[in-house]
């Protein structure tokens, strides 16, 4: 590697500009800290690069990857276990990660759900009620080292940030009608109304509620009315005109870093952002608890120094875990000798889908956006582990109306061709016959699923890939299982004139899309013979390194979990400047 060139130094440096990244800036800039923000992707500005009507080019966004992380550049190695040998994945599939200032929140589909108090204690919650040996013998899953309660305020918070709208079904213990009656304690209502159901929805809803179940509109962060936020940015209200999934959008009505962070953050004088800056290495001293600062490539391939006396990692999950790897910080997990922790405790996102056809219903779908959906909560958490059940894990059940993008919505009933005149003619007639009830499931972490450096493939920069070893594991293929059967009940109780369910998958695959809610590598905790960093989100290793974002996750829940990074966020950026900014050092023995 060439000497690279020393810069002059800075309080914070803050590694990626996506929800954490921004939120962490913005809050610690406010402060008074000088904070230097390192994206590795291009600038973006809401109002010139996502223009109607080029935002809506589903070739360009979603076929094309035009935001998404550039695979020649750099990708990953995949394996289903350690038997085989993984390959670079070419081609994004399975997920999409992030590659431009805003990082992957600008194509998210506005899904904003806490967690519930079940999943920050699953691990101590479940055992002390059912045994130890209720979870799988080489589950891995731990409890967070918080709990509801702790980080309430900070969901709360990020709520207003990113403008929520939804109805509260437990407002400080009052169990309210119209929100779900399943969900942790809130200390306010939602800061925008819910979404309004749509004709797909009161269908499910109707089914549902004939079954005993509690339908709720949910929560989601696509404005619902014009709002100014927590930190006075502007955001209109959405057009439900589709294109939002994989696409940024051309209202700014999605609320991401460029719409409800960056018009403020980029005007603090204490505050730069250095796109195209990809961080490739964090720096220590001597003693090797102690980051000094970061190593970055510029555009041109010029390598840099950027002095700092404080490092924030906030990247994508991936990214956060790789960093780590390369730079020493923290033992990477063996999941042979089941020693050490960076790189352990990653997992994904379960789903399948039940889809129903109508010949004498119409709908429009391609109306829609921002995760409207009408959802149940039933067969999630506390309610569904109630009493033991042969797996551990649960799920959410929801109808979304996102927007029946033309390229690639092709529902059609079991049965038809794969091809030709017989499969347009399908394609055709069910376009506006079909939706589908969707099941949003929890990932349990295991032994042998983690993260590692690849020892053969390397990226542009001839750095070890990060290698991903995964496959869906037994546990969670009877949870879907058990969900298909009770998401075909509800979709009966619908009276279509035809349903059939997606089969879970037995074996995973990289190559379909599934869902971009990749979680771990990084694991938060209580003990640091179990996580990479403390509840601080601070490294057990090195205290003045900071490592924020979904792959803080000891194990993934049902919710999506953008919220819960955008909370994350927001409690360690107030443990920063609360704690750690007046007493620098390890906030945790």
């Amino acid at each position: 590697m060439t000497t690279p060139t020393k810069l002059k130094p800075v309080d914070a440096v803050v590694i990626g500009s996506g929800v954490v990244g921004s939120i962490i800036s913005m809050e610690l800039a406010n402060a008074g800290v000088n904070v230097l923000c390192l994206e590795r992707g291009r600038s973006a500005e809401q109002q010139k690069d996502f223009v109607m009507p080029y935002v809506q080019d589903e070739l360009k966004f979603d076929r094309h990857s035009d935001i998404f992380q550039n695979l020649s550049r750099e990708t990953i190695t995949f394996r289903n276990n350690m038997t085989e040998t993984a390959l670079p994945m070419r081609e994004l599939g399975s997920f999409k990660p992030g590659e431009i200032v805003g990082g992957t929140a600008l194509h998210w589909g506005c899904n904003a759900r806490r967690q519930l108090p079940y999943d920050f204690d699953i691990r101590s919650r479940l055992e002390a009620r059912f045994g130890k040996k209720y979870f799988p013998e080489d589950c891995t899953s731990q409890d967070w080292g918080v709990t509801y309660e702790d980080v309430e305020p900070y969901y709360d918070q990020f709520e207003h940030i990113y403008g929520v709208g939804g109805t509260a079904g437990n407002l400080n213990g009052e169990i309210r009608a119209g929100g779900n009656p399943h969900e942790g304690e809130r200390s306010r209502e939602y800061p925008n109304p819910p979404t309004k159901r749509t004709p797909q929805g009161e269908l499910f809803a109707k089914a549902c509620q004939e079954l005993g179940y509690h339908p709720f509109q949910g929560p989601a962060a696509a404005m619902t009315r014009d709002y100014m936020n927590l930190y006075k940015n502007f955001l209109g209200e959405c057009a439900r005109g589709g294109f939002c999934s994989s696409h940024a959008c051309s209202q700014g009505a999605k609320a991401n870093p460029l719409t409800a962070v960056m018009p403020t953050l980029l005007k603090q004088p204490t505050f730069e952002l250095r796109p195209l800056s990809n961080v490739i290495k964090i720096l220590t001293d001597s003693t090797g608890k102690k980051a000094t600062g970061v190593i970055y490539v510029d555009a041109r391939g010029r390598h840099f120094e950027q002095p700092a006396e404080m490092v924030i990692l906030a990247t994508y999950c991936f990214n956060n875990t790789r960093l780590l790897l390369l730079s020493g910080i923290g033992k990477p997990y063996d999941p042979i000798s089941q020693t050490g922790v960076v790189g352990r405790n990653y997992s994904y996102q379960t789903g399948g889908r039940v889809e129903v056809f109508f010949e004498d219903r119409e709908f429009n779908p391609f109306i829609g956006g921002g995760m409207v959906n009408t959802s149940v909560d039933d067969l999630n958490g506390d309610v569904l582990h109630s009493q033991p059940r042969d797996f551990v894990g649960s799920a959410y059940i929801a109808v979304s109306t996102a927007g029946a993008t033309p390229i690639k919505s092709k529902p059609v009933p079991h049965g038809t061709p794969r091809w030709g005149a017989g499969w347009k003619k399908a394609v055709a007639h069910n376009y506006r016959r079909a939706f589908s009830l969707g099941i949003h499931g929890s990932c349990m972490s295991y032994r042998g699923h983690y993260l590692d450096l690849d020892p053969t493939y390397r990226d542009s920069n001839g750095l070890p890939l990060l290698r991903m070893t995964f496959d869906w594991h037994q546990n969670e293929q009877k949870m879907l299982h058990y969900m298909n059967e009770k998401v075909s009940e509800i979709a009966k109780a619908m009276k279509p004139s035809s349903y059939h369910a997606r089969a879970p998958y037995t074996k995973y695959s990289i190559v379909p899309y599934q869902s971009t809610h990749n979680m771990g590598g990084a694991a938060m905790g209580a003990d640091p013979k179990t996580s990479v960093v403390n509840k601080y989100m601070q490294s057990w290793d090195v205290p003045n390194v900071f490592v924020v974002g979904g792959s803080a996750f000891p194990q993934n829940g049902a919710q999506g979990p953008t919220e819960t990074i955008g909370m994350l966020a927001c409690w360690a950026a107030d443990g920063i400047k609360e704690v750690y900014l007046k007493k620098p050092g390890q906030l945790m023995v």
